[in-house]
């Protein structure tokens, strides 16, 4: 393997299994520490491993078993408390499709913003914008100048889906994303994936579908418990976790 792209070293992210509430003025007077749950769990613990340039790899295992945790690392959202991730390139994340859009802004603005923090000067963006606005379909068009939260959820995916996978960056994160719209929008996001691996696209898939991790992933990863249970070939990985699943 040439230099990897992805860089994963023994790993752990450790999360309180309670949210920690925030001391009032009085308590911290009258207290002076901080009363609630210590209580924490790993949900990933001792995970290395590398990606090379274009390869196509899909994450497996149940479901809090620390996948979309492992997504975000890549991502560069959450800091490990244990090891460290290393990515050599910018990342295209479709994890939350519509979690960098702001709800007041309209959908044309959105556009431009997004763009714009993943590098793209907006002669670039202008470049992309009707492609953009044609995949997210007749009805984002027609909402353009409208406040993105008065979209319906399948809009705001659809518009999401458009504009991440418009942009340059080597890496694509993918956690469920295919499933959004209906049939006919969901063949439209299987023809841009085709389209983005053919261009040497290096992508992290989480599915629960073995059809579409089977039909875009020569590489599987199965995590359960927060740990690394296997990593090999997407069809072995994914008939082991099938298995796994019928003795649980």
């Amino acid at each position: 393997m040439s230099d990897p792209v992805i860089t994963v070293d023994d790993v752990g992210i450790e999360f309180y299994r309670s949210r920690k509430r925030k001391l009032s003025i009085r308590e911290m007077v009258l207290k002076g520490t901080d009363t609630s749950s210590k209580d924490t769990f790993w949900a990933l613990r001792n995970i290395s491993f590398d990606v090379g340039e274009g390869e196509a790899v899909g994450l497996v295992g149940p479901n809090g078993t620390g996948k979309s945790t492992l997504l975000k690392v890549i991502a560069g959202v959450l800091i490990p408390d244990e090891g460290q991730a290393t990515i050599n390139g910018g990342v295209a994340p479709l994890i939350e499709l519509t979690g960098g859009f702001l709800g007041e802004l309209t959908a044309r603005e959105n556009i431009y913003l997004t763009g714009g923090l993943h590098g793209l000067t907006k002669e670039q963006i202008d470049e992309r914008f009707d492609d953009i606005v044609d995949f997210a379909g007749p009805q984002v068009r027609a909402g353009l100048n409208m406040p993105f939260r008065h979209f319906s959820s399948g809009m705001q995916s659809r518009l999401g889906f458009a504009v991440i996978t418009s942009l340059d960056e080597p890496v694509i994160l993918v956690d469920e994303a295919l499933a959004v719209g209906d049939q006919a929008f969901r063949n439209k996001c299987y023809g841009r994936m085709e389209e983005l691996l053919s261009a040497g696209r290096t992508l992290f898939l989480v599915s629960h579908s073995p059809a579409d991790l089977k039909r875009f992933c020569t590489r599987g990863i199965y995590l359960s418990g927060g740990r690394l249970v296997a990593d090999g070939p997407m069809d072995e990985v994914s008939d082991r976790y099938a298995a796994d699943q019928k003795k649980a």
